[in-house]
């Protein structure tokens, strides 16, 4: 059996079938806005960073197959951290998806997709709550980028329609930043 610790999009388990799903903390990573080559947007990514933790989700990939996730998470590594998890089941083996020292970074500041920040922020606000949104907010870096309000047409693939409370979050947390909304490009 295998188990991934999910930190973004994977938070939200509506977006994918992998269970059993449990909240859990990763120690010594922190959570980050980038860019690649493989991708014009922002997306998340986490790098080892000591001092650091990130709350997020360990779920079972069933029997143990990889091949759907990877494909899923095509522009990420896997990273083995068991030892890093502080949940009642370290002890089993658990991964990480990182761009840390795969990619070349993109050029530009590539902007945030306001479809995808929604669909991370639902993840959290259900299995952490409304503290949880704020912390996810609080252990990312990267919000120095633009964000895409893609919220009509929504260009992140896997893309839900969230209630009015998490759009409520998700805006109050971009406007205590001070993140800049531009409209889609088109």
């Amino acid at each position: 059996m295998g188990w991934f610790f999910g930190y973004g999009s994977l938070v939200n388990h509506l977006t994918h079938d992998n269970r059993p799903l449990r909240a859990a903390r990763l120690e010594g990573w922190r959570r980050e806005w980038c860019l690649t080559t493989l991708r014009p947007v922002a997306f998340l990514s986490a790098r080892p960073a000591p001092g650091s933790a990130i709350d997020g989700l360990v779920a079972q990939v069933p029997g143990g197959d990889w091949r759907a996730l990877d494909q899923r998470e095509y522009a990420y590594d896997r990273h083995p951290v068991t030892a890093q998890m502080t949940d009642e089941r370290a002890e089993e083996a658990v991964q990480v998806y990182s761009v840390a020292g795969r990619h070349r970074a993109g050029t530009g500041r590539g902007s945030i997709l306001l479809s995808y920040l929604d669909v991370v922020a639902e993840g959290y606000q259900h299995h952490f709550g409304e503290a949880g949104v704020a912390a996810f907010f609080a252990t990312t870096d990267g919000w120095d980028r633009p964000v895409t309000d893609d919220r009509h047409q929504p260009v992140y693939p896997r893309h839900r329609p969230v209630i009015p409370a998490i759009r409520d979050m998700v805006d109050a947390e971009l406007a205590a930043r001070g993140i800049e909304r531009r409209p889609p490009e088109g």
